[in-house]
């Protein structure tokens, strides 16, 4: 492709209202232009990129046995209340009506759809197992679009669905997808993470979700370096082996500690590391206070709490009911003295001579000790964050935190939307059974940012080779003055683009270091300049996107050279 018969629209700066590196470098590098909040058109470099990153994922999906369909993007309202989501997917949902005021959605997700169509087109076992994918459109909209194509409100997604007779059917499917995504993730030349999730709304018994490491990624993800052990920093087990207390080591003594109402201020004031300190937490459920007891350096894992049963409704006590049920502010309550169920974390029960709210105003508590000053909590449990050096659950080493950008989910549905909608089948014996149900998606072009947040630098964005725009760019030097030059350039570029290489050629009249520019910007991985006074030595200049210093080459040798670092990149 030749830049003068392309659309190239790059920018010196980013607008003002880009925050993440990807969102500026796209916008910066023409791939994307915005149209509206959290609407983006994709130009056709951007669109180069979203498309080789879709046919990858449709060739490994279509390797897995998985077979493509194409659903509606708007879906009508029945289905949805069918399965009670109309009205609990919340305003993130597009809700339209039609000239006859019936009531549709722009479809953020489509297991209601696909479920409809198995139930009327699946009869019997012998049809089964099924795993049905779209690469579609979806619409979510978000109350803060932001950061670009990363949270956009409209989104390119692969979403895929599998019907199964029974579970271990359906686990086989799962272990597949999880192996397809794996090669999906890798033949995209990214680093990324498979950890153990929640399901969340999509609902179901099992989730894994694919992480593309990045600091500027948004979740915190736990794994062990020495095992395969990874999960989403909400669902990671935090293991603490039961130890035994030390003994008190004096009396229970009231501190005053005024106007500190933060463990970090009250640790500062007493000169106590925070690990001394016990952090109470009141949280209201079913018209009842309930105290968490925490250390005061670990934080607390809302999602671990709600999967108690008698705080699954749980939200954070009102400063009115926190005053009314230990006759102080928050900032100063602990468990001393209170006839208040008691819920510990596991790490608390190691603890003795620590520090707690006095439950008086300005007041705290120090030297204090279980069984002594204070009965044993009601119940303990795992209901913190994990930290770094954490004991890896699979007792295989250590955890460590990093940050990750999920770009794919799968999840093990069961039969959540089977039951409720009857999508049934025959078995072997004529017995009406519900069929098991798999969820797998993909977001094709968040990948598109998750990339760029993995691979940039001051110069612009690095695309792995499988998903940069073109794999090499040639820029000339006098290709407008000098007929050596050109001669070579056009032999060059005719022969790349005749072996299938994704050439682009920059045949502006531009200065050399505004084509520098460009190229390194937009993340071509390989680029070759030509120039006579290298033609005069019979050599081209070449250097890849990471190289520090370019590199000359013979010009007999030159598409050789090229072929092998593509095959090898």
């Amino acid at each position: 492709m030749r830049v003068s018969q392309f659309f190239i629209s790059t920018l010196k700066e980013a607008p003002a209202e880009a925050e993440l590196v990807s969102h500026k470098l796209m916008l910066r590098a023409g791939l994307i232009k915005r149209l509206g909040s959290g609407l983006y058109t994709w130009m056709p470099l951007g669109l180069r990129i979203l498309r080789k990153i879709e046919n990858i994922v449709r060739d490994e999906m279509n390797k897995s046995g998985a077979i493509e369909v194409l659903m509606p993007a708007i879906q009508p309202a029945e289905l949805w209340q069918e399965t009670r989501r109309w009205e609990v997917f919340g305003p993130q949902m597009l809700k339209i009506k039609d000239r006859h005021e019936h009531d549709f959605c722009f479809g953020p997700t489509h297991e209601e759809i696909i479920t409809d169509i198995a139930r009327r087109e699946i009869k019997s076992y012998r049809q089964l197992p099924l795993n049905f994918y779209q690469i579609q459109t979806k619409f979510r909209d978000e109350i803060r679009p932001r950061f670009g194509v990363m949270r956009a409100r409209e989104f390119l997604m692969k979403d895929a669905y599998s019907f199964h007779t029974d579970e271990n059917s359906l686990m086989q499917a799962y272990q597949l997808m999880y192996e397809t995504y794996n090669r999906i993730f890798t033949r995209l030349g990214l680093k990324f993470r498979a950890v153990a999730a929640d399901t969340g709304a999509i609902g179901g018994s099992g989730s894994h979700e694919f992480h593309v490491l990045a600091e500027s990624g948004e979740d915190a993800i736990a794994f062990c370096p020495d095992s395969d052990y990874a999960a989403n920093i909400e669902l990671a087990g935090a293991l603490l082996a039961q130890q035994e207390r030390d003994k008190p080591e004096g009396e229970m003594l009231e501190i005053p500690t005024p106007t500190k109402r933060t463990c970090i201020e009250v640790a500062e004031f007493l000169g106590i590391p925070l690990q001394k300190i016990i952090k109470t937490l009141a949280v209201k459920a079913n018209n009842k206070i309930f105290l968490l007891l925490l250390r005061g350096d670990h934080q607390l894992n809302e999602l671990k709490v709600r999967k108690i049963p008698f705080l699954s409704e749980f939200q954070m006590a009102s400063e009115s009911d926190i005053l009314l049920e230990t006759g102080t502010i928050p900032g100063y309550i602990g468990p001393v003295g209170l006839d208040t169920c008691v819920i510990a974390d596991q790490a608390v029960m190691n603890m003795s001579n620590f520090v707690c709210g006095a439950n008086k105003e300005g007041i705290h508590l120090t030297q204090v000790n279980f069984g002594r000053d204070l009965t044993i909590p009601n119940h303990v449990f795992d209901i913190r964050n994990v930290v770094p050096g954490d004991d890896s659950p699979d007792g295989k080493g250590k955890l460590e935190i990093c940050r990750g950008i999920e770009v794919g989910h799968i999840f093990q549905l069961r039969t959540k939307y089977s039951e409720i909608m009857k999508a049934s089948y025959l078995d072997e014996s004529g017995q009406t059974q519900y069929m098991e149900m798999g969820c797998y998606g993909i977001g094709i072009s968040r990948i598109v940012a998750a990339a760029i947040e993995q691979n940039h630098d001051d110069h612009g964005i690095i695309f792995p080779t499988t998903i940069a725009p073109f794999q090499l760019a040639i820029i000339p030097i006098g290709l407008q003055k000098s007929s050596l030059v050109k001669d070579a350039v056009e032999k060059l570029y005719q022969q790349f683009s005749d072996n299938q290489i994704e050439v682009l050629l920059d045949d502006r009249d531009e200065r050399p270091g505004v084509m520098f520019a460009d190229m390194e910007l937009i993340g071509i991985p390989h680029r070759i300049v030509i120039g006579e006074r290298g033609l005069k030595q019979s050599i081209i200049e070449y250097q890849g996107r990471k190289d520090q210093a370019a590199q000359a080459i013979p010009i007999e040798k030159i598409f050789s050279f090229i072929t092998n670092k593509l095959c090898t990149n």
